[in-house]
This record gives structure tokens, C-alpha cells and sequence, in this order.
């Protein structure tokens, strides 16, 4: 046991350190530049080294005291300013996947369903090019065959936009969306119904690959986080600025592989592993997944509430 709390507590303080600390601390010197420099002076590093100096130089800090009160706080502000990214990036997650939307609060609504009804458009525009270019190539006389790069260009364009045709007003949100949309509509199951019964009966290893893609699609909200808290000191000093926008632009790409990663593996345990949890729960079923199966497994654990009871007449 002394092993095992000794190994976990090593992997708190490698986290801490990792995604607390060490972002803080960078986020802390990049805010204290902002302080020292401002818009004025922005770039001048020879002034930033001169107050760096004339600070390190005062009583309070080249004291063994000062240094260990000055080390502490540095630590506890880093940390505190990885909770806030952390909480923001939470918040980005939220709005990035999009997982009832049609609720959200201060009228967020309005300009989501204004930006799902265009991606929609879109979609069926290249949609309908697609399959219209996909129909001519199926002519008798080859002369009479479109040029195949149009159908492709078509087919690139609408997987931009989505996978399936959009629900959510973001990309990734669609993306993981579309696994439940195309397993409900090829196989009859309710993937939000089924995955908590069958999460535990995958292969440790794939579950793993899960837990980590998760875990993946979180950070890279949490870079997004990073962003939010880096674009305010722009307002004191503009090199923030560039760095709030790289930031932002590394977070949004991580976050679209992310979720395509984390959409896929959903997408493959379910189409390989639902036979087993099938086989688990009695059923009499061979061979891979079916419709017939997706729709057994989806009535046999989705729990509906008692119809109300019926009212007394007179």
C-alpha cells in the first residue's frame, strides 16, 4: 500500500506540476511583462531586464524568507491561474460540443439555430452535389461521365462541414453526434442508452484508448482556456495578443482531432463489442452486430417511468 499511495502521489505532483504549474507560471511572467512594459514600451527588453534586476535586488527577496514566502506564492498563483484555465476550458468544452444547445442561457439560442440552419444549407448544397455527381458517373457512354475530381471536391466540402447532415452548431459537436446518429439509423440502438453497460465490458485496452482520447479532448479545451485568460492582458500589452490567437488556433485544431479520435474509438466499440454485451445479458445471438440486436439491447435496458395513473371518473 505504501507503494501504491507512493506511485499515486507521484502522478499528482506530475500533474499538478505539468498542467498547473508550469502553465501558471508562464501565464504569471507573461502578466508581470504586461505590468512592467505596457503598450509604450512593449518590446523593450532591456527595460524588462533593468526592473527584473531592481527587483531581485530588495531586501525581501534575497532573504532565505522572502525567497520561500516569493517561491510560495508563485506556486499558489500558478495553480490558481491553471484552475481558471481549467474552468474555462470546461466552459469551451461545453460550448464545443454543443450537448443541448436549444437551453442555453442569455438568449445563446437565437444565433446557434441561426448558424445550424446555414451549416445545414451548406450541407444539403454538397449533399446534393455529391450524389447528383455520383448518379452521372454511373452513365452508359464514359463520354458522357462528369469529371470524378467534382464528386470528390463535393464529398471534401460536406465532410468540412459535417459527417452527417448538422444538429449542432459546431463541428466537433456534430462529430461526435454523427457515431450516435449513423449507429441508431444502421443498427437501431440508443447509444447514450447503451453505453454505460457497455463501457465496462470492453477490452481493457480499448477502453483505455477511450479514457485517453477523452482525456485528450479535454486538454485541448483547456489550451482553449489558456486563450481566454492570455486575451485580456492584450489590453496592457499587445504581444499578449498574438499569443492568445495561437493559442486559440492550436486549441481549435487539437480540439477537431480530438473529437474525431474520441468519435471514432465510440463508433468502433460499439460496432464490435455490443454482440458481447449482448451475450452477457442472455441474449441468444451470433455473428456480428444487427438492427434486430441494436433494437432488442436498446428495449431491454432503456427504462421508461410508469404511465400516469388513470384518473377516477365522477
Amino acid at each position: 500500500m505504501g507503494g501504491l499511495w507512493g506511485e499515486l502521489g507521484k502522478k499528482l505532483a506530475d500533474r499538478w506540476l505539468s498542467l498547473l504549474v508550469l502553465p501558471g507560471v508562464l501565464y504569471l511572467a507573461t502578466a508581470a511583462a504586461a505590468h512592467t512594459l505596457g503598450q509604450r514600451h512593449a518590446l523593450d527588453a532591456a527595460r524588462l531586464i533593468q526592473e527584473v534586476t531592481t527587483v531581485a535586488k530588495q531586501p525581501a527577496v534575497t532573504g532565505v524568507g522572502g525567497q520561500i514566502v516569493l517561491v510560495g506564492a508563485i506556486l499558489i498563483a500558478s495553480a490558481a491561474a491553471g484552475i481558471v484555465a481549467e474552468a474555462a476550458g470546461a466552459l469551451v468544452e461545453r460550448l464545443i460540443l454543443a450537448v443541448g444547445w436549444k437551453e442555453w442561457p442569455l438568449g445563446l439560442p437565437v444565433p446557434a439555430g441561426w448558424w445550424v440552419r446555414r451549416r445545414q444549407r451548406r450541407w444539403d448544397d454538397a449533399h446534393r452535389v455529391y450524389h447528383e455527381q455520383r448518379r452521372l458517373a454511373l452513365a452508359p457512354d464514359p463520354a458522357d461521365r462528369p469529371d470524378p475530381a467534382v464528386g470528390r471536391a463535393a464529398l471534401a466540402r460536406r465532410t468540412r462541414i459535417a459527417l452527417e447532415r448538422p444538429e449542432r452548431p459546431t463541428w466537433s459537436g456534430d462529430r461526435v453526434q454523427a457515431v450516435a446518429l449513423r449507429l441508431d439509423r444502421d443498427h437501431s440502438l440508443d447509444l447514450a442508452t447503451l453505453w454505460p453497460y457497455l463501457e465496462p465490458v470492453l477490452p481493457e485496452a480499448l477502453g483505455a484508448r477511450i479514457s485517453e482520447a477523452r482525456a485528450a479532448l479535454a486538454r485541448a479545451t483547456t489550451l482553449a482556456g489558456w486563450a481566454v485568460l492570455y486575451a485580456p492582458l492584450a489590453w496592457w500589452w499587445w504581444p499578449a495578443a498574438p499569443v492568445a490567437l495561437v493559442l486559440a488556433a492550436t486549441a481549435r485544431h487539437r480540439t477537431r482531432s480530438c473529437a474525431d479520435t474520441y468519435a471514432r474509438l465510440l463508433d468502433v466499440a460499439a460496432r464490435l463489442h455490443l454482440p458481447d454485451l449482448a451475450a452477457q445479458l442472455g441474449f441468444d445471438h451470433a455473428g456480428p452486430l444487427t438492427p434486430d440486436l441494436g433494437a432488442r439491447l436498446t428495449h431491454h435496458l432503456r427504462s421508461e417511468p410508469l404511465p400516469p395513473p388513470a384518473s377516477a371518473d365522477g
